[in-house]
């Protein structure tokens, strides 16, 4: 029985049923430049149908997942595209990219640092690109300060999959959008 599938280094082709672009995606949970978030069912099982809820996925998985999911959701609406899973991987969490984006989405039950804060940044400056930080736990008093010091838009991640902003560089990202 499968347990853990990771996805780091595997790639598929699929076909988007919104669009009907074939594309090699590489990771599940990434969706179609189109703007439709796909699912790739494993090897061997029927893809359900319409309104079909999956089965129970451990805690840790399911967070990580809508996590991921929710921040993808979320950029979209402000005007991202091209999302994918970065190629570099951050010291923790998740990392995903978009033209001129860096992105961490951090699942962990900790609430980020400063350095996790910094981190981000100053792989955004070697790409020369933006950051944003999505994280479940939320950020301690450092990581907000350090994160308003260095411009980088912080959201809180709720169970329910809602993105809120939490201090002024991410609000003034979510009254703005992507420019």
């Amino acid at each position: 029985m499968l347990v853990h599938r990771a996805w780091d280094e595997d790639w598929i082709t699929v076909r988007c049923t919104a669009c009907g672009r074939r594309n090699q995606w590489p990771h599940p949970e990434l969706g179609c430049p189109c703007g439709a978030v796909l699912r790739i069912p494993v090897a061997g099982t029927r893809s359900p149908g319409p309104g079909h809820r999956p089965p129970a996925r451990s805690a840790g998985a399911a967070s990580a997942l809508d996590a991921v999911t929710s921040a993808v959701l979320c950029l979209r609406r402000l005007g991202h595209r091209d999302i994918r899973r970065a190629d570099q991987r951050p010291p923790s969490g998740i990392g995903l990219a978009a033209p001129g984006l860096v992105v961490r989405v951090d699942p962990a039950a900790r609430p980020a640092s400063s350095r996790d804060v910094e981190c981000l940044w100053l792989t955004a400056m070697t790409e020369s690109a933006d950051c944003v930080y999505f994280s479940v736990a939320g950020y301690t008093g450092a990581a907000r300060a350090q994160a308003d010091a260095l411009a980088v838009p912080l959201f809180a991640l709720d169970h329910g999959g809602t993105a809120t902003p939490v201090n002024g560089p991410g609000r003034l990202l979510a009254e703005q959008g992507a420019s």
